[in-house]
């Protein structure tokens, strides 16, 4: 069973797990306090008053999914919105000859599920563990009519969203993996920066293949290019990221 159908299937229960294959999902019930949300400055949520808060939190649902498990499928029905409060989301489309593309890594504060088709246009799934806010469309949809605010704060996140796939689409055109592989590092690096703050330490979740995936490069080209960076003494690898040892190097990289 999906993930999320199986949201049908314990309304009206408490934080309970049901096991899926190897792994669980644990579905808390509404209600859950936003106001202690870690990300909620980050949130499509940020824009509301402390009443709008209290009516908000109780139309949507935590969910927790173990690594690898998929939150939402390409072409599934989009019967529910989701904004992402812990972990790190792999975002992909399967081409027809099977291959992979990755079209982004969702963090915590985005928004996932908007699009005009009412059909997802790509599958998200868990790089280590996630927890999700999952919003049903129809009561999402009457909670926002007469809240414009709400409804900027969307607009916002939505063209935040095309800009990344705006960058996303110039960076696949760049003949360099050198540029790639900077300009993704840059690029990540000033996004967990706006979540934590800034740091000289990058943590990469996601493996070599993803990032490769994401890339248009092979693996094989990703960590030759780590490998060169680091010999370069452009960053360090480390166990679980890399360390910008001359963050200039790779900007410099980055804008070629």
């Amino acid at each position: 069973m999906h993930p999320v159908g199986a949201l049908g299937l314990m309304r009206g229960r408490s934080a309970l797990g049901r096991w899926i294959g190897a792994s669980v999902v644990t579905i808390e019930p509404n209600g859950h306090l936003c106001n202690d949300c870690a990300v909620r400055d980050l949130a499509v949520c940020s824009s509301l008053d402390p009443a709008e808060l209290r009516e908000f939190e109780h139309l949507g649902r935590r969910v927790h999914f173990a690594a690898g498990k998929t939150v939402f499928s390409e072409e599934d029905m989009t019967t529910s919105f989701y904004n992402l409060v812990d972990g790190v989301l792999r975002l992909y489309k399967l081409l027809p000859d099977g291959r992979r593309q990755i079209v982004g890594f969702a963090l915590p504060g985005d928004f996932l599920g908007m699009n005009t088709s009412r059909r997802h246009n790509f599958s998200a799934d868990a790089i280590g563990a996630v927890t999700v806010c999952q919003f049903a469309h129809a009561p999402f949809d009457r909670f926002i009519e007469d809240r414009p605010h709400l409804l900027r704060r969307i607009n916002e996140l939505a063209v935040r969203e095309l800009s990344q796939a705006r960058d996303h689409m110039v960076l696949l055109g760049r003949r360099s993996a050198d540029e790639k592989v900077a300009t993704f590092l840059l690029g990540w690096c000033r996004r967990l920066s706006a979540l934590k703050g800034p740091s000289g330490t990058v943590p990469l979740p996601m493996g070599r293949q993803d990032i490769a995936d994401y890339l248009g490069l092979t693996i094989e080209t990703v960590s030759r290019t780590f490998t060169k960076l680091e010999r370069q003494g452009a960053i360090e690898i480390i166990h679980g990221g890399i360390s910008l040892r001359d963050p200039a190097r790779v900007e410099a990289l980055a804008a070629a």
